[in-house]
This record gives structure tokens, sequence and C-alpha cells, in this order.
């Protein structure tokens, strides 16, 4: 197979509307996944299904690689979806380091590379701020952070660059909260404002550099095929927003008041050390998408709540 897209992280909630607009529009899609089973049940039409972790040894997936027009690396295992442990953190650091390094491996061993390596990383890259206004907007440009998701999102990138040598483009995606009802932080709020206690998580004054999953998505596609995109990426909408004023807007949306904060104290209950990023925030500004021309399909916070809300995405 020749010409064709690698994707990991392809039954996520970004990485499956990925594959399902790729596959639409004719490309071939070749998925690489834990389970192909589970991913082939999921995103349907791919041209292949490749076993695939990001410790795996590279005996039997390395060969998929060769002859594709690009990579796609959106896996990695979810932050804050369980209390954090030591174990925990060596496992998300792990699965992204070693998994990008891998990768990167493969595409240098490969007889024919790809000419594109579309890689995750995230805003977490700046650092965690209590406050709207503790930062400036930060660029692209910006230094990174000091704490451990700015070190992973460092390393992370470090891993992706190295793919540079091998003369491929490559683009590292610094995406901020993806929105949508399937996963992530809009799901976990829906719940309680549906029962008339939702709320802003937190102290409510931390910035939240959100995106629509649509606008997510569209940047993903477009950065495999602009030969002027390559570098850092800062996947955000331009309308940041406070935490109350983003659990504000969802009230209004969902016809239902936003009154009951979730403290601190029982988010480190469900998440312990992995509360104080839950709490936080970082105020980014898309200045690459901005120089480009980017079109945001969804600029502003309500009606992108209003839209994902109404259809269920």
């Amino acid at each position: 197979m020749e010409g064709h897209i690698v994707l990991t992280g392809a039954t996520g909630v970004i990485g499956s509307e990925v594959a399902r607009r790729l596959i639409k529009s004719g490309r071939k899609v070749v998925v690489f996944a834990r389970s192909p089973q589970s991913a082939a049940a999921k995103v349907p039409g791919a041209a292949d299904y490749v076993r695939w972790d990001s410790d795996m040894a590279p005996d039997g997936w390395s060969s998929s690689i060769d002859g594709a027009y690009a990579v796609i690396h959106l896996a990695g295992r979810p932050l804050l979806e369980t209390r954090w442990t030591e174990e925990h953190k060596v496992a998300c650091y792990d699965s992204r380091i070693k998994g990008t390094r891998a990768l990167v491996a493969a595409m240098a061993s490969a007889s024919v590379k790809p000419k594109v390596f579309v890689s995750s990383s995230a805003i977490g890259y700046y650092g965690s701020f209590d406050r709207c206004e503790e930062t400036d907007p930060l660029t692209e440009k910006a230094a990174p952070g000091k704490d451990f998701l700015a070190k992973i999102c460092f390393d992370w990138e470090k891993e992706a660059h190295s793919a540079e040598k091998l003369g491929m483009r490559v683009v590292l995606l610094r995406t901020g909260i993806v929105l949508s009802t399937k996963g992530g932080m809009l799901q976990k709020m829906i719940t309680p404002f549906s029962y008339f206690v939702g709320g802003p998580v937190g102290s409510g004054d931390q910035c939240l550099s959100w995106i629509h999953l649509d606008d997510e998505v569209s940047i993903i596609l477009q950065a495999l095929d602009n030969a002027d995109w390559s570098g850092p990426v800062n996947a955000v909408a331009p309308d940041v927003v406070s935490m109350k004023a983003f659990a504000d807007s969802l009230g209004l949306v969902m016809h239902r008041p936003s009154l009951f904060p979730v403290p601190k104290l029982a988010v480190q209950i469900l998440l312990g050390e992995g509360a104080d990023y839950a709490v936080k925030g970082q105020k980014v500004s898309p200045e690459f998408l901005k120089e480009h021309d980017f079109h945001f399909a969804w600029p502003s916070l309500p009606e992108a709540l209003a839209d994902l809300v109404s259809r269920g995405i």
C-alpha cells in the first residue's frame, strides 16, 4: 500500500471523527490500535487495522508505515480520567514519549518515508495557572512551563521533532480543551447541569482555552496538506473564557442554573494530585492559525456549546 495515512488514537473522540472524515473523502486510512477488532467496529471503512501500542516491539506494525503519505499520532493515555498515582503518571508519560519515539524510529527505517507527521501535544506545554490574569495570551513562541504536564508536552514534542531530520514536515498540535458531548470536560459537566446542580469547577477564575470538535478535526486535516504548516500550532478557539463564564454559558444553553460550584476538595478526592491541573488553565492564543487564515466554524463559545448540545456530538 502507498499514499495511505496511518492514524493512532482512532477510537478516541477526536481520532474517530478524523478517521470518519478522511475515509469519507476517499483517503486510505490505516488504523493503529491496541485492539484492531474493536477499532474496526468503532471506525468502519479503513483500509487496514493493525495491532499497535506505545510499548510494542516494531515487528508486525512498522511495515505498515512504509509508503504512507502521513502519520497522524493522537494516541496517549487519558490524563484526568482516573485518580493520579505515581504509576498513572508514569503510564501517561511513557504512552506519549515512548509511543512517539517508536513511530519516529519506524519512519526512519521505512524505505519510502512519510512526507508529513502530525503529532499531538497540548496547551499544558505552557504550564497551568489559577487565574486568567496571570499571563498575557500565550502564543506558540511562549516558553514552556515547569510542571509535570509541561514536561510531558515538552518531551513529547522533542520526540516528534526528531522526524524533521528524516526530511519530514512535522506539525505539533498544542490542543486545548476539545468540546464534545461524547467525552472530556463538557461531557462530565453536562450530567450535573441536567439535574439542576451544575456550576463551575474550582474557583471559576481559571482560563479555559477551548475548541469545538469540528474545528479541531479541520485543523488536523488542513495540517496534512498545507505545505506551509509546520512546528507548533495552538489548536484553540480565539474566544478564551473563564471557567465561571463557561459554566454560565452551558447553563444558558441547557436552560439550567449555574449555581453549584464544584470545590477543589471534591476534585482532589476524585483525582488526587491531578486536581491541581483540573482546576487550573491557560490563556492561549491561536496565533499560527490567525496568521494562516484558518476559518473557525465555531469561534464563539455560546454558539459552539449550543451546536454541540443540540447535535449530541
